[in-house]
């Protein structure tokens, strides 16, 4: 076990390498945990599950991966630009005071109780398909991002040899997917308890100022130009 805790340990760093910087996903998982916490656990979730899967690919592909993405980053990176600008305009534009709403029911809470409408709990309301649909937007969202490609293509290259064998890359791939997920996690935590505490209209200015972070995020990743 111990000759396995080194690259778990290494996987961990990776992890929050690549999770903990506050970029556009970050902001975008805050404003989503403010708004429905279940459907941010699933978009949590979504940002977790492509940073194991680039971490599992440049593990066996990483020499591959970095000289084949690396002539056409310029062009991914406008493409992610576009998509984080469209993204910013449509939260701006939407970024109006609104009249307080009940709390959204978590249809889970039925389980016990045998609401399920006298359907037999076949019936699929919107909010069960809103977590679903969250995973894969975000899902979407970050792996259009070349940034992390690279980050661990580089980063298991240089680790060379260290994740040559199958127990030490299943170590390091381990730790990387549960670093990733409890700090997204954590954000979703953190974005539910400001919504719950916060007043409309301050809610409002956060949103506001979350997608001009957003937009300011979309135009440096842009630049420069290819």
């Amino acid at each position: 076990m111990s000759e396995l805790m080194t690259p778990a340990l290494a996987g961990a760093a990776a992890g929050l390498g690549v999770a903990m910087p506050m970029g556009a996903m970050s902001v975008l998982l805050l404003q989503e945990a403010m708004r429905h916490r279940r459907t941010a656990v699933a978009a949590a979730t979504g940002i977790a599950v492509v940073d194991l899967g680039y971490a599992a690919l440049a593990t066996a592909l990483g020499p591959w991966v970095a000289s084949h993405v690396a002539p056409v980053e310029a062009w991914v990176r406008l493409a992610s630009a576009v998509v984080l600008l469209a993204i910013a305009a449509h939260g701006l534009c939407g970024a109006r005071p609104r009249a307080a709403v009940p709390p959204v029911r978590d249809p889970g809470q039925d389980v016990g109780t045998g609401g399920t409408g006298g359907t037999g709990g076949t019936t699929r309301t919107a909010a069960d398909l809103r977590p679903a649909k969250a995973f894969a937007r975000y899902v979407a969202l970050t792996a259009i991002n070349p940034t992390t490609a690279l980050y661990f293509a580089a980063l298991t290259t240089a680790q060379g040899a260290a994740l040559g064998s199958g127990p030490s890359g299943a170590a390091f791939l381990v730790g990387v997917g549960a670093a990733s997920l409890l700090w997204q996690q954590a954000l979703v935590a953190l974005g539910s308890l400001a919504g719950a505490r916060i007043s409309a209209t301050a809610r409002v200015w956060t949103f506001r100022l979350g997608y001009g972070l957003v937009a300011a995020y979309a135009l440096k990743i842009a630049l420069p130009l290819p």
